[in-house]
């Protein structure tokens, strides 16, 4: 099972790399620290100074059909937030 799902490119993850060399990832739920970081650095061939991680709940939504209202949730996830050391960089468009 892969421990790096996919990186988080928003505008706010965007700033935070170029300004405090910080970049998020959404992984695995089950992935602890030590795994994300041996991960990044495989991956992209980076030194990793720290790694913060989050458990983001599902949202319940509601849509109003002509049936009526359906109601669902979204998808719980884990996201890292992982700061490099001075020098390093991750490009995500580079193999677009």
């Amino acid at each position: 099972m892969s421990i790096l799902l996919k990186p988080i490119v928003t505008e706010k993850m965007t700033g935070q790399g170029e300004k405090l060399n910080r970049y998020g990832f959404i992984v695995a739920k089950n992935a602890n620290k030590i795994q994300i970081k041996k991960a990044v650095e495989e991956l992209y061939g980076v030194t990793v100074k720290s790694v913060n991680t989050m458990r983001c709940p599902g949202k319940e939504k509601i849509r109003y059909t002509r049936s009526g209202m359906v109601k669902g949730r979204t998808a719980s996830v884990k996201k890292a937030i992982v700061t490099l050391a001075e020098g390093n960089t991750i490009d995500f468009y580079s193999n677009i």
